[in-house]
């Protein structure tokens, strides 16, 4: 998984609080980069049939620093 400001950056206005699978349908529809997509699809889940809920994008990279 590879997070750039760039690509987390394109998650900005991303449907917060949300599953992987509701942020990966996002991006898709509205065109994100594909490696954007590629990452979403790499984040664990804690058990099978259990959906982490992520409230913003530091829950996907601590260390991404939004535009106030």
């Amino acid at each position: 998984m590879i997070w750039t400001v760039e690509l987390a950056a394109a998650l900005d206005e991303a449907p917060f609080p949300a599953n992987r699978e509701e942020l990966i349908e996002w991006a898709e529809r509205n065109g994100l980069p594909s490696q954007v997509i590629i990452n979403l699809e790499e984040l664990e889940e804690l058990d099978e049939g259990e959906n982490t809920i992520y409230e913003n994008i530091e829950d996907i990279w601590p260390d991404y620093i939004q535009k106030v």
